[in-house]
């Protein structure tokens, strides 16, 4: 990500400036911040702007690719107008007064897992105690990883957690820096196993939600200020967003077509298995996708509680909504 810093502050300032303004086709101007570089997880984004559903919504969107400040950031400092992010990352910003508000989620269920070499034994949740964590260092992965142990009849206490030395999970789990690490099955289980061919094995955190929640990783952000004054181009906006991502789910080859066009560098290989991967995933259907449900919510943010991680008068009804979702 950081490859191209120089080119995103120039697109992160230019975002003060013209965010909400209107283009010169009178189609409203919209800014649009990832949560990384481009990857299957913004398929629908990418088809949407590639086949003009946002322009025939009356929308002019850019896309931008995240700086040192994140869109949730950039969001509830008004210079942007949806951003992709993360439920763990959304909780902790309204806690601390940022007004943005989950208006969809991109994928249904969690796709994340643990990671291991298949050669470290690690089958299941209390095998971690013994080995190492690769860590990014917050506190939501030593409550999770600690509670999974707990659950499973391990010793949370036996598990070593070892500060990541960069997002190369290949590197550092052949040259031993950790045993296990927190992934997303559709993007780096995918290029490990099939791509780099390594034997690894996954304990993926949906099979355990008799432990943990389930939660919205990624979802899109937009501000209450939108919301409140300009609901019609959000509800433009999540038209155009789901028919982007229905495309994607019926035509994954669209998917990959427009990332890859988009980003070149991006491997094909890994693209196609990825969106054919996620395609069954978005949502158990097309007109379900982005819908979020106040029970996942409300356990997520419980736990989160539980863990002296979000304050506890945080107002769950207020985070999110599907009401202008198509």
């Amino acid at each position: 990500m950081r490859t191209r810093a120089l080119a995103l502050a120039a697109a992160v300032a230019l975002l003060a400036s013209c965010s909400t303004a209107t283009a010169s086709d009178d189609r409203q101007h919209v800014d649009v911040v990832l949560d990384w570089t481009p990857n299957t997880n913004h398929s629908g984004l990418y088809v949407a702007q590639e086949r003009g559903y946002f322009a025939d919504a009356g929308l002019d969107v850019t896309i931008v690719e995240p700086g040192e400040t994140s869109g949730s950031q950039l969001l509830a400092a008004g210079k942007a107008d949806f951003a992709y992010t993360v439920a763990e990352s959304l909780v902790p910003a309204r806690d601390q007064g940022a007004d943005i508000v989950s208006v969809a989620t991109v994928i249904e269920h969690n796709t994340s897992s643990l990671i291991s070499l298949a050669s470290s034994g690690i089958t299941r949740p209390r095998d971690l105690a013994g080995h190492s964590y690769g860590s990014y260092g917050s506190a939501l992965e030593e409550a999770l990883i600690k509670k999974l142990v707990a659950c499973d009849g391990g010793d949370p206490s036996a598990v070593t957690f070892a500060p990541l030395a960069s997002d190369d999970f290949r590197i550092g789990l052949t040259e031993h820096q950790f045993d296990t690490a927190w992934v997303f099955d559709a993007w780096d289980t995918i290029r490990l196993r099939d791509v780099d061919h390594l034997d690894v094995a996954t304990i993926p955190f949906i099979d355990h939600t008799d432990c943990i929640p389930d939660w919205y990783t990624p979802l899109v952000a937009t501000s209450q200020e939108h919301l409140d004054h300009d609901p019609q181009m959000v509800r433009a906006f999540l038209a155009a967003l789901a028919h982007g991502y229905r495309d994607a789910m019926a035509d994954p080859g669209a998917a990959v077509d427009a990332l890859h066009e988009a980003s070149p560098e991006l491997d094909v290989d890994l693209l196609t298995r990825s969106a054919d991967y996620l395609s069954t995933r978005y949502a158990s259907s097309p007109e379900a996708w982005g819908h979020q449900s106040s029970s996942v919510w409300t356990a997520f943010v419980a736990f989160l509680q539980d863990n002296g991680l979000a304050d506890d008068d945080f107002d769950v009804d207020a985070a999110w909504t599907d009401d202008y979702l198509p």
